[in-house]
């Protein structure tokens, strides 16, 4: 596991300060929030229990064009046009209508946060008073905004309501390795002898290749699938990193507090893809604060607003999930699984799919209202 990078000793002194907004996680969400107000003059603070890129937990890929449209084309490590599936019968190989990206996590994170204008400290957030400015408590001290983030994680640190625990909670739970390697394609296992109520993985990114497991079912453990799918891969079992994922939509908004990432559960079900989706719900986010930092809306409308764009989305969580609760019954009918994934080996419907699902979350949201910004080019999906 990483090494905490948090102050210790003497380089620990209590935390006290005022801010216009308070973001609370320094990973994708809480960096891309922290983007949008860049220019805006106010006074952005941003802290985290670990330095800003120093703890991953995620195989990080991406679709490329998020990649790009966000400016962070110096963190790809690979791409990849193509997806290859495996089942207990076969392998079949899906040409995707866009392509896929692994990346450094630690330099793409350095990268979004320069586009930033903002102070940060290590610091971990613990629990809120709220009111018209509200008080966050850190094991290092207070800090004061009238607008605060929570970009924390699946935990919600800053809201009473939903507070979940694993592992019954709605939670997903993930573990890979990733040794030194290389490898030709982005491949997936959807083979009940590999995980039951989940899949597989191997995501190369250029010197490392990250191999895991997933399940949907937060009672059944990772670790043994995940190092016997190493084993079948011949992949060394260096580099143990994991996490729970959220797999269910929760409020964005509650008691005057912003929520963006797991912690609103924006990460996908199906498919546990929440980097995209922490970015754009992060951007989304970010935007409403900047118009009251500006004095364009209140505090209240920003909430309000922002708390419709994120349910907007329900409709394909929904769907998502419920094709995720087929995933471990159909593991246990090998046949019918291999006769669905060979079904759908039609170019027209593979890009009718993936289409439709990058269009929950699409990468021309960079540049939908926003700045303009020069480190960024838009493209499109076409």
């Amino acid at each position: 596991m990483p090494v905490r990078a948090t102050k210790r000793g003497a380089e620990r002194t209590p935390l006290d300060a005022d801010a216009d907004v308070l973001i609370c996680g320094a990973s994708f969400a809480g960096l891309a929030a922290a983007r949008e107000l860049a220019g805006s003059g106010a006074r952005v603070m941003v802290i985290d229990r670990y330095e800003i890129g120093e703890r991953q937990t995620s195989a990080c890929a991406a679709p490329t064009l998020w990649l790009t449209n966000l400016g962070l084309d110096a963190a790809i490590r690979q791409t990849f046009g193509d997806l290859v599936v495996h089942t207990t019968r076969s392998t079949l190989r899906y040409h995707l209508p866009w392509t896929f990206s692994t990346f450094d996590y630690p330099q793409l994170c350095a990268l979004l946060a320069e586009q930033g204008d903002f102070t940060f400290d290590t610091a971990k957030a613990e629990s809120i008073t709220r009111g018209e400015t509200h008080t966050v408590h850190t094991d290092r001290g207070d800090l004061r905004a009238p607008l605060v983030v929570d970009a924390l994680g699946w935990r919600r640190v800053l809201g009473r309501d939903l507070r979940i625990q694993p592992p019954d909670a709605r939670l997903s739970r993930g573990l890979e390795v990733h040794p030194a390697g290389t490898g030709e394609d982005l491949e997936l296992w959807i083979d009940g002898r590999v995980i039951r109520a989940g899949y597989g993985w191997s995501f190369p990114a250029a010197d490392e290749v990250r191999v895991g497991v997933g399940s949907f079912d937060p009672h059944d453990h990772v670790k043994q699938p995940t190092v016997e799918l190493a084993a079948e891969l011949g992949r060394p079992l260096d580099g143990y990193q994991g996490n729970w994922i959220p797999h269910q939509l929760r409020p964005a908004v509650s008691e005057d507090v912003f929520f963006a990432g797991d912690s609103a559960g924006h990460c996908l079900p199906l498919t546990a893809e929440g980097i995209r989706t922490a970015f754009y719900f992060g951007l989304a986010a970010g935007r409403e604060l900047r118009g009251v930092v500006e004095g364009r809306q209140t505090r209240a409308q920003a909430l309000e607003r922002y708390g419709a764009f994120s349910a907007a989305h329900a409709r394909p969580y929904r769907w998502l999930l419920r094709m995720q609760h087929l995933v471990g019954p159909l593991n246990d009918r090998p046949p019918l699984v291999d006769r669905i994934m060979r079904a759908v080996d039609r170019q027209w419907w593979i890009d009718r799919f993936f289409n439709r699902y990058l269009a929950v979350a699409p990468p021309e949201y960079v540049f939908s209202g926003a700045a303009a910004r020069p480190a960024a080019r838009p493209l499109t999906t076409a």
